[in-house]
């Protein structure tokens, strides 16, 4: 059964590959950027996560639900992370170089 697992895995590598062939280099340049620009807001937004759990962890004040809640949403956060990350991967594979990508300024 594991086997079946690794081949449908292995599928939808290879359904995505496909779909980055036929698309042009600009099209995959953009959709690198976006992907990039993407994993850069996941990364500030689950470090916000992470400061506010460990700020709960050491306040007693705060009850051991809210702490936990956060926990999750913390680790849901870092999986749905991971999962951005291996599709990032993909695309920049099928382009095959990491695009230029300008930081963003709130400023």
């Amino acid at each position: 059964m594991n086997n079946a697992g690794s081949a449908d895995g292995n599928d939808e590598a290879e359904n995505r590959e496909s779909q980055f062939s036929v698309m042009q280099k600009s099209e995959m340049e953009a959709l690198a950027i976006a992907a990039i620009k993407e994993h850069r807001r996941l990364i500030v937004a689950d470090e916000a996560v992470y400061e506010e759990w460990t700020r709960a962890s050491s306040d007693l004040a705060v009850s051991s639900a809210v702490v936990e809640s956060l926990q999750r949403e913390y680790f849901v956060r870092q999986h749905k992370s991971e999962a951005q990350q291996v599709e990032l991967s993909e695309i920049i594979d099928a382009l095959g170089y990491i695009p230029d990508v300008a930081t963003d300024v709130d400023d």
